[in-house]
């Protein structure tokens, strides 16, 4: 991924529906890419949102994400069917399953593995969170989240992944107001949702079609294989489901200043990813290895760089 200087403060106008990228990161398994894109860099703190999936594994190499670095976020996955193992340069080790997160925090520099373990399938999704500039360079940490609040109404489960929402709080720990939440309806149904005027969210179909109704757009759009964006202002929304329909609900306050990223770092600055770029590919002790890792992953130099550097 290459996406620079990227504006947090961008926003306003109507509900955008904006599609999604395709990559491959194993020989039959890709994932949809919703943030960033060209139309829409960040909601919130949340600057980053890969659909997993859902994946036959029977048909796949799987997922095997070798040593790579972070820097200045948060990574957040999401788990709806499978397994991956993380492992990091902390010497964190740990299974996610369904129904659970896993929030790894990069700060001032960590490094990572994540593979895919064995069963029939896999599906989730894999997020960013960019740290505000006064915890962007912290130390590094690692969480694990095997239980979340989950309740339901209108025939729709929910599952709150992060901040709060009707009431519940999610235990992830945030260095930003943000909102995460998984809406799932086994037999179909609808929902009104609340929503804070100070937040802009986002929404992703990730099994079925998802009806959105909006002042902005027609009532009950069916909406699929699109990302959907809805800036600041709004104070509900009207979602309904299909039966065994699912989406993901994100939000958080515009997110102040400007951010820079380059292939897996984020950073306030240019310098800072520059110096990054070197300690990675100089065996820096900011990265140390990850056990059980095989290589670790070269990285692209910065196009900004000097290639005598």
């Amino acid at each position: 991924m290459t996406m620079e200087d990227q504006d947090g403060k961008e926003g306003g106008g109507s509900m955008q529906r904006i599609a999604l990228r395709r990559a491959e990161l194993g020989e039959g398994f890709a994932v949809a890419r919703a943030l960033p894109t060209r139309e829409r860099r960040m909601v919130g703190a949340w600057c980053f949102l890969d659909h997993m999936g859902p994946v036959d594994l029977a048909r796949s190499d799987g997922m095997r994400v070798e040593a790579h670095p972070h820097t200045c976020l948060q990574t957040f996955t999401w788990m709806i069917e499978g397994e991956i193992l993380h492992r990091d340069s902390l010497g964190s080790e740990q299974i996610i399953r369904p129904g659970q997160v896993n929030l790894m925090t990069a700060g001032h520099g960590i490094a990572h593995t994540e593979y895919s373990l064995g069963g029939h399938s896999l599906h989730g999704a894999q997020l960013w969170i960019a740290l505000p500039p006064e915890h962007a360079d912290m130390a590094p940490a690692f969480d694990h989240y095997p239980e979340l609040p989950m309740w339901s109404r209108h025939g729709v489960t929910f599952t709150l992944l992060a901040g709060g929402f009707e009431g519940h709080e999610a235990p992830t720990r945030l260095y930003s107001p943000l909102v995460g939440l998984d809406l799932h309806a086994p037999r179909g149904g609808r929902v009104e949702l609340p929503l804070s005027t100070d937040f802009e969210y986002g929404i992703l179909p990730t099994q079925g079609e998802v009806g959105i109704y909006d002042v902005d757009m027609e009532a009950d759009a069916p909406i699929t294989d699109a990302f959907i964006y809805m800036p600041p202002g709004g104070e509900t929304l009207n979602l309904s489901l299909p039966p065994g329909g699912r989406c993901l609900l994100i939000g958080g306050r515009p997110f102040g200043g400007t951010i820079s990223m380059w292939w897996n770092f984020v950073a306030s600055s240019r310098e800072y990813i520059d110096q990054a770029y070197l300690d990675w590919q100089r065996g820096s002790t900011r990265f140390p290895p990850v056990p059980g890792a095989t290589h670790r992953l070269n990285s692209p130099q910065p196009p900004w760089m000097s290639q005598d550097t």
